[in-house]
């Protein structure tokens, strides 16, 4: 999981948020490490984990690939209803802040003054449904 203070997104569709390179590799860095594996890109784990804190090219190939499969959670404390918590379509974007579409802000009483997000990713199957 991550944190990180949400600012406008207006390009976003409604189902999609933009996730920071530094949280979306953190949060999809087992994803990212079979890719490499399987693309025969690095023979073990070690070699993988060398290969994301390099950054090199591939690495970002194989997120975005692994993001499209799996939809990732977001929260704003307090959780008061069930629309505290709804499920987004992550896009990589620059700089260090989640992108959100400003019409999905309502159901979480957020604004763009510094409010905070909590992300999460849904591991297995059941919990992705």
């Amino acid at each position: 999981s991550g944190r990180s203070v949400i600012v406008v997104g207006p390009l976003l569709s409604l189902h999609q948020c933009g996730l920071p390179r530094e949280i979306a590799i953190e949060l999809f860095q087992t994803f990212v490490i079979r890719g490499l594996i399987r693309q025969d890109v690095a023979s073990n784990t070690g070699i993988a984990k060398r290969k994301i804190r390099e950054k090199e090219p591939i690495v970002w190939e194989i997120l975005q690939e692994v993001m499209q499969g799996h939809p990732v959670l977001l929260n704003r404390a307090p959780t008061l209803h069930r629309l505290g918590i709804q499920a987004f379509q992550p896009i990589l974007v620059e700089g260090r802040a989640i992108c959100l579409h400003p019409l999905v802000c309502k159901g979480f009483n957020a604004d763009f003054d510094g409010d905070q997000m909590a992300v999460h990713v849904p591991l297995s199957l059941e919990a992705q449904a």
